[in-house]
């Protein structure tokens, strides 16, 4: 009789992709994930740190059952794609172009959680041709940085962040995931995502960490981390925001947890251009998207019809 760990892992409402496919850039493969009509209008669907496509699981199929064509994909290191010897803020953006690339070159809507919409503020700024609609779910940056660049160095410069960053690439080749059960790695995680139930997370550690034959272990690249010189690190421009260049609905979430988002609505008010349509979900943590799925699928849904 199988052990649980070897049972096809099911969710309500979780939809598997309807199409997998790979994308190259820079000589990484990227892991790519549709759901949806293949000649539909295109949803580029991005995701944020430490977590991959396949959380889009139930998300995404509520967009594509509108008429949409919803493209995702796992970040480099992240998921299915493959690991890379370089991890920073401008090869994930070159990434996310190559996938945009791959899907269509008429401009497109894009959605971005957490550091996903980030990425996006940044790629829409630089390329607003290529975007028609901009959503952010909990992801939009507010760390502006101090006029005068010497401040602004020393501040993500310094000495300790510099050497720890370079002590985890270093290491980077003898680092491994622990491996546990299935449970076991879902409950790791819930000590980042505690608003989520085990029956979900447990259902995207099917799908987020591989089976070897120690234990499950997290996909997940070792070296990568949230914080530090070099990875990650955006140059947040809030004040480019008042005159950002398409249509953009904000959604934030209303109650903090450890793997959160820094940025609130109150915070970002000052910086946004009237047409920006902001929307504060109660009672809802940094992943809207996983908590109240179909209250963000409509809020998003009603956006783009306009």
């Amino acid at each position: 009789m199988p052990v649980a760990d070897d049972l096809p892992v099911a969710y309500p409402g979780a939809r598997a992709p309807d199409r997998q496919r790979w994308v190259e850039s820079s000589g990484v493969r990227l892991a790519v994930h549709e759901w949806g009509d293949e000649d539909a209008r295109p949803v580029l669907l991005v995701h944020g740190a430490l977590d991959f496509a396949r959380t889009f699981d139930v998300f995404a199929p509520l967009i594509a059952d509108a008429g949409f064509r919803v493209v995702s994909y796992d970040h480099r290191g992240h998921g299915d794609s493959e690991h890379s010897d370089l991890y920073s803020w401008l090869a994930d953006a070159r990434d996310m172009l190559a996938v945009a690339d791959s899907v269509t070159r008429q401009p497109c809507i894009a959605i971005g959680h957490s550091k996903g919409g980030s990425l996006l503020v940044h790629a829409i700024q630089a390329l607003p041709h290529r975007f028609t609609h901009f959503v952010a779910i909990d992801g939009l940056p507010f760390r502006s940085p101090h006029a005068d660049s010497a401040v602004r160095e020393r501040k993500s410069m310094t000495a300790p962040i510099i050497t720890q960053w370079l002590d985890t690439r270093r290491e980077g080749a003898q680092r491994e995931r622990r491996p546990g059960t299935l449970d076991e790695i879902a409950q790791r995680r819930a000590r980042m995502n505690p608003r989520l139930s085990h029956e979900w997370l447990r259902y995207i550690a099917s799908h987020g960490a591989r089976r070897d034959a120690d234990g499950w272990r997290w996909k997940l690249d070792p070296v990568i981390g949230v914080f530090g010189f070099g990875p990650m690190r955006a140059r947040a421009m809030t004040d480019r925001l008042p005159g950002f260049p398409i249509p953009m609905l904000a959604l934030f979430g209303s109650e903090k947890e450890p793997m959160g988002w820094d940025a609130t609505a109150e915070d970002l008010m000052p910086y946004f251009a009237a047409s920006t349509e902001v929307t504060v979900m109660q009672d809802v943590g940094h992943f809207v998207h996983i908590e109240r799925p179909h209250d963000t699928a409509d809020r998003i849904l009603r956006f783009l019809c306009r």
